[in-house]
């Protein structure tokens, strides 16, 4: 199988409009990153049996034409939206075969696969998440940004932070270091989020007394301050705004997304946070979120 480049930034086109904003956010990223930018079009094999010999060969013959215009269209718009940046090295391919398989198996080499919220000709078909940004968004090797197809794709205004739920978790730890990563590399800050949940209140003091209220919310400050411990230091041009709420984790960051230009999450969480982070958390910020958002799954690979 066709290898990318192992700090490439993979992008799975379709055609779609949502592919094709993918395909911006992708640019603009291996641009800031200086890493090349590679792009794949993958089509699955039609069932054996479906055509006769003569058709299935005019089928392929269309495939593979519909492909070469997806790749091109694909170049012109990353090569149209790296900006003051310059060009990046672009690699293309078309593949055959299974269209989540591939591109899991491809994750292994890249340091992040981008895809479209959801597209068309067989490829993010559900209402929701799509098929192959869901397959990814769980079974991926690396980190996979999820780029809608709205204006908002784009994210908001260059200069609006970066968002990152944390939660402790080790999803959530990997999280945190490429939230600094991309803060650092736009020059904006970085909003830490950290909602704490308890089965006794719903966004309220419900039935803590003070001194209890006072005393759980000085953990929770000191829980965040722990997992923001030294970041400052590696990233001393990151200006840091922490954020404690209290009540459903997936609210606040949906909330504080409206403010952001992009939110990173890990994709599952700890006990008492009941499954944040790819669970709800992770699957409200894909879903509803109206910007790009960067699912990581696992610990990053070590350096090359």
């Amino acid at each position: 199988m066709w290898q990318p480049p192992r700090s490439a930034i993979l992008v799975g086109v379709d055609g779609s409009a949502a592919a094709l904003a993918a395909v911006r956010w992708a640019a603009r990223d291996a641009a800031l990153r200086n890493a090349p930018l590679a792009l794949v079009h993958v089509i699955d094999a039609p069932v054996p049996g479906w055509f006769e010999v003569t058709a299935l060969a005019d089928f392929r013959e269309w495939q593979a034409k519909r492909a070469g215009k997806f790749i091109k269209s694909a170049i012109k718009v990353a090569e149209a939206s790296t900006g003051e940046r310059g060009p990046v090295q672009i690699e293309s391919q078309v593949l055959y075969s299974a269209t989540v398989p591939t591109l899991i198996a491809l994750s292994k080499e890249v340091e992040m696969v981008v895809v479209g919220h959801r597209g068309h000709g067989g490829v993010f078909v559900r209402s929701s998440l799509g098929s192959v940004s869901s397959g990814l968004v769980y079974h991926a090797h690396c980190p996979v940004a999820v780029i809608r197809n709205e204006k908002a794709s784009v994210g908001n205004s260059a200069r609006a932070p970066v968002l990152v739920g944390i939660d402790g978790s080790p999803a959530s730890e990997a999280a945190t270091a490429i939230a600094f990563e991309e803060a650092s590399r736009r020059g904006v800050a970085l909003i830490a989020l950290h909602a704490w949940s308890d089965p006794r209140v719903s966004d309220s003091r419900g039935l803590f007394q003070d001194s209890e209220w006072d005393a759980q919310l000085s953990e929770e400050e000191e829980t965040l301050a722990e997992r923001l411990a030294g970041w400052h230091e590696r990233y001393p041009n990151v200006r840091i705004r922490r954020r404690i709420e209290i009540g459903d984790p997936a609210r606040w960051l949906i909330k504080a997304s409206e403010r952001a230009q992009l939110i990173v999450v890990g994709s599952h969480g700890c006990g008492r946070f009941n499954g944040m982070l790819l669970g709800s958390v992770g699957a409200a910020a894909v879903n509803r979120a109206k910007i790009p958002v960067i699912v990581v799954r696992q610990e990053r690979r070590p350096p090359l």
